[in-house]
């Protein structure tokens, strides 16, 4: 049913601040902006997904419903979206494993700079049966255009999207057997919990348990974003020199990867820069 992660949606309360720092993060602009629907949106889209920025525009529902999220949650990763190729049977499958969907609907968006419109169809889930996650899904008419890089060692791309979970088990029902996620990894440790991989694409959904997490009935949360660089050295001397900060690089737990951990300037998103080692 699924066949990568299209987007993650960050609401902040500034949409021009939001670019500028994402700019700074990336290494690259943004490759589409649009207007409606009381939002306003930013689209980077890297090799493997989009990142969508969304902040309030104006008076009305729409505009109402992103300042009640911020004013509960704050700043930060609010939801994601899987890509399907067909909308009618993923939404028929998803009513199958009991996730209610929504009704389907057809949206437009027009770049605001171009003109140029996307057109794609979605339905969400309720999120009290993906455990408090918000989860959408979208069949997309065209491809979005890609944000080009305007600077020096930027990202490449998603590596892995973090989902926090009270329940392990529950998590693995959700993403495993009722999303049909492939399950890449399970493994437990003393010091950072249960932590389980799901395959999306070419990147991993990580859901983790950590030691001492919350009752068995807290919801899950989206907790980070760990992005693709292909010269972390490089990436980080970047972001160091711009003032950010940022740790020094070390060993990743997946042998052959080197991580680096960003503690600012990610607009309230736990953020991590990995490098895989290449493969002979």
């Amino acid at each position: 049913m699924i066949t990568a992660l299209d987007h993650v949606v960050v609401l902040l309360g500034d949409i021009e601040a939001g670019i500028k720092t994402y700019e700074l993060l990336l290494g690259r602009a943004p490759s589409w902006r649009s207007r409606g629907d009381g939002a306003e949106t930013a689209l980077f889209t890297l090799e493997n997904m989009s990142l969508e920025l969304m902040a309030p525009s104006g008076k009305g529902q729409g505009a109402d419903r992103i300042r009640e999220a911020m004013k509960s949650a704050g700043e930060g990763l609010a939801s994601i979206c899987f890509r399907v190729a067909d909308i009618a049977k993923a939404w028929r499958r998803l009513d199958r494993v009991a996730l209610k969907p929504e009704p389907i609907v057809e949206t437009e968006s027009r770049d605001l700079a171009s003109g140029a419109g996307l057109r794609w169809k979605r339905t969400r889930v309720a999120s009290e049966l993906s455990n408090g996650v918000r989860i959408f899904f979208l069949e997309l008419a065209e491809e979005r255009p890609h944000s080009p890089a305007i600077s020096t060692a930027p990202v490449l791309g998603l590596d892995h999207v973090v989902v926090s979970t009270a329940d392990a088990e529950r998590g693995a029902a959700l993403f495993g057997a009722r999303l049909g996620l492939d399950m890449a990894l399970d493994r437990s440790h003393e010091d950072w919990g249960h932590l389980m991989f799901f395959r999306c694409g070419d990147l991993i959904v990580e859901v983790v348990r950590r030691p001492g997490a919350l009752a068995e009935s807290s919801p899950d949360q989206l907790l980070g974003l760990s992005w693709r660089v292909a010269d972390i050295d490089a990436t980080r001397a970047r972001l160091a020199a711009a003032g950010l900060d940022v740790s020094e690089v070390r060993a990743g737990r997946k042998p052959g990867t080197r991580v680096m951990t960003v503690r600012d300037g990610t607009c309230g998103v736990r953020t991590l820069m990995l490098e895989r080692a290449a493969r002979a």
